[in-house]
């Protein structure tokens, strides 16, 4: 019996490039025998510096506008005040309730689909709704201590290990960052010969 290997995934969703990842990154834990080790981050974590990202927004958005229309997917961004931290709290609580992954998927095309600003709580609620995730139990985890805590140290553990974005990927003592390094994921779980069969 083949024994998996976990794949840590951070993930902030206010990057546009998790939102292309969004598309493919699945594949890794359908067809190879991965474990989702899931690590949400928080406000401007794993992003670029507030002031930085004011001067990257027009060449980023070209680049995301590039490889959205090259993959046939809508590209709509949010506005640029959009304030993650609220949608990843609530990822961990669908994590813990087996609704991750539509999570994930809704909220991204929520955000980058259709421009809407996941920082607000009712756009967050309809996604909700939308996969099955009980409100009160939502609302609770958009300010859950625990949670936010949790995102800190998921922070803490990718700077100790030298990460500097998101998407960002560890497979073992193997690192990669960015959406267009999935392949290169891929191709290392096939030298692992861990693909499901």
């Amino acid at each position: 019996m083949t024994e998996s290997v976990d794949v840590k995934l951070f993930f902030n969703f206010r990057s546009p490039y998790c939102y292309i990842a969004s598309k493919t990154l699945f594949e890794l834990y359908d067809k190879y025998h991965a474990n989702l080790v899931w690590r949400p981050l928080a406000g401007w974590s794993g992003r670029s510096a507030p002031d930085r990202a004011k001067i990257k927004i027009p060449m980023t958005r070209q680049d995301v506008r590039r490889i959205t229309g090259k993959m046939g997917i809508p590209m709509t961004p949010p506005p640029i005040t959009t304030e993650p931290t609220k949608a990843g709290a609530a990822s961990l609580l669908a994590e813990e309730r087996g609704l991750l992954r539509e999570w994930i998927v809704e909220v991204m095309r929520a955000e980058w689909a259709k421009g809407l600003d996941i920082g607000d709580e009712q756009v967050l609620c309809a996604v909700g709704e939308s996969i099955g995730l009980e409100q009160e139990a939502l609302r609770a985890s958009f300010t859950d201590q625990n949670y936010l805590k949790q995102m800190e140290s998921n922070w803490d553990e990718a700077q100790e290990l030298g990460l500097i974005g998101v998407p960002s990927f560890q497979v073992g003592e193997e690192l990669f960052w960015g959406s267009d390094r999935i392949e290169y994921v891929l191709d290392h779980l096939n030298e692992l010969r861990l693909q499901r069969i």
